[in-house]
């Protein structure tokens, strides 16, 4: 596992995959399950994986924190960063920061903290979460005016955030004012764009993002990472295209439920037995298994195909 301090070129050089985390009957976290989700990401030239929302570490308690950290410290290569999430309330967020502290994870992304948060007060939070780490911290930014832009160029400044997760939803990817003055005040460089393939070809390309998360990465890897490779070239006719092979998968995960399609898809891809999500949530039903199954296996197959021709 990299331990290395995060640069830039860490948060460049990979696709940040968002994978699901596999579990057992009993909810445990199953080592063999998610270590195959990692070699296959690895396989895939992945290196940066990021545990968060698909992973469902919203509803991960205290007691279970540090076992499930052992688990992911024990499943990586060498080289491959994990990122742990922690949060999303101030308190939690401030126990698992100080028991990330005797570990070797070089940084965490703090949750996003829904109807008890002002953007003075994220600001505080965040600094108090990262001087209690010892590390800078990644933010993920779903809401607008969750954070000030002047705000997130202080974090940065300080040396207590070291990036941004941007999901904010919109109907089109740009134009968009908050994303703008964020990167003005802040760098482009410290965004990564946050929702996938979908949105990812404008951020890079005409907001100057570094890089972006992907769930259906955990599906198709080679495929992500050529996307990635095609932004980074300034090919993004052959990232649109590279990109059209994920629309099936994403637009059922769109239509559904993200989390729960992708946990799903990993399952009926092959790739890993998944289990059953922690509640709060459920596994989705069974009547769109059909099709999850078929855009996932349709995706897998170009990935495999998109390998044995490199």
């Amino acid at each position: 596992m990299k331990t290395t301090p995060v640069t830039k070129d860490d948060l460049t050089r990979s696709v940040l995959a968002v994978p699901p985390l596999a579990r057992s009957a009993d909810f445990s976290p199953d080592t063999v399950q998610n270590r195959a989700i990692v070699r296959h990401l690895e396989a895939g030239g992945v290196t940066t994986l990021l545990y968060g929302g698909n992973a469902n570490f919203y509803n991960i308690g205290s007691g279970d924190y540090a076992s499930l950290l052992d688990m992911l410290e024990g499943v990586a290569a060498p080289d491959t960063w994990l990122i742990p999430s922690i949060g999303p309330s101030f308190g939690l967020a401030m126990d698992q920061a100080r028991w990330l502290r005797g570990r070797d994870f070089p940084t965490a992304m703090v949750l996003p903290m829904n109807g008890q948060a002002t953007p003075a007060g994220v600001e505080t939070g965040l600094a108090r979460i990262a001087e209690a780490f010892g590390r800078p911290v990644i933010l993920y930014l779903r809401a607008e005016n969750y954070l000030e832009p002047a705000a997130l160029a202080r974090l940065v400044q300080a040396g207590m955030v070291t990036a941004v997760k941007y999901a904010v939803e919109r109907p089109d990817p740009l134009p968009d004012a908050y994303l703008a003055a964020l990167c003005e005040a802040a760098g482009s460089d410290t965004m990564v764009s946050g929702m996938g393939e979908l949105p990812a070809l404008a951020h890079l390309r005409d907001a100057g993002l570094t890089a972006f998360t992907s769930g259906s990465v955990c599906v198709a890897p080679n495929l992500s990472m050529a996307t990635l490779a095609a932004c980074r070239g300034g090919d993004f006719t052959k990232a649109a295209r590279l990109r059209a092979l994920f629309l099936p998968l994403e637009e059922l995960r769109n239509a559904l439920n993200p989390i729960r399609v992708l946990h799903e898809a990993v399952r009926l891809a092959g790739i890993a037995e998944t289990g059953p999500l922690l509640p709060m949530l459920s596994n989705i039903e069974t009547a769109h298994h059909q099709a999850i199954g078929a855009a996932a296996r349709e995706l897998l197959a170009a990935d495999r195909a998109l390998a044995l021709a490199a």
